[in-house]
């Protein structure tokens, strides 16, 4: 059976964009035809939330509507350097359990995080979505693997607009970011593209 996830983001006990999760919930069921789903909200009700402090509640259910979970303290990586890897063939369209073709292509980069490149457009990191910015705009893949939920609010509120980036146009930016459930729009690292590798 299929398992896919959600990590949402518990922040001094109040949970994150629950709307967006519980959307991307019944997207993942209606997908393959069933109408019953996971009750996200049911499910934070009947869980004691940390009071205080930045925490991942981690919920990794099935069609059948059986369900885990656990909570995590969260601090978010350090990363200092980003390898372009090109994958034609991945497809992470729903948020899947099953992470093992994005752990072998990490495997391979000697400790550097990975940017998906799928028919030469950039697409996400292993983890995460991905903003460039140019002339004071920040802008998102549209080619990302998955729609994130913290993408989907920052292209909903204006913070962010959305472009085709490619392998050729990548050039013309000159700053990025990483953005999750976790990572929001404010606390996400700024780096400078020169971090990327195999950047012409």
């Amino acid at each position: 059976m299929s398992l896919f996830l959600e990590s949402i983001k518990i922040l001094n006990g109040e949970i994150v964009l629950p709307e967006l999760h519980q959307k991307r919930v019944n997207s993942t069921f209606s997908h393959f035809g069933i109408s019953d789903n996971v009750n996200l909200e049911e499910i934070s009700d009947g869980i004691r939330l940390p009071g205080e402090g930045l925490f991942k509640l981690r919920i990794i259910y099935g069609l059948d509507q059986s369900y885990n979970f656990e909570i995590i303290p969260y601090t978010s990586p350090k990363i200092s350097d980003f390898l372009l890897v090109e994958n034609d063939e991945i497809d992470y369209t729903f948020k899947s359990a099953d992470r093992k073709e994005l752990e072998v292509m990490k495997s391979k980069a000697n400790g550097a995080e990975i940017i998906i490149v799928k028919n030469s457009r950039l697409t996400d990191t292993s983890y995460s979505n991905l903003l460039f910015l140019k002339d004071n705009v920040w802008f998102t893949p549209e080619s990302f693997l998955l729609n994130g939920v913290q993408r989907q609010h920052l292209l909903h509120s204006g913070k962010i607009r959305e472009t085709d980036i490619t392998m050729d146009t990548l050039k013309y930016f000159s700053h990025f970011k990483l953005i999750n459930a976790m990572n929001d729009f404010d606390d996400a690292l700024v780096y400078p593209l020169s971090r990327i590798r195999n950047l012409s």
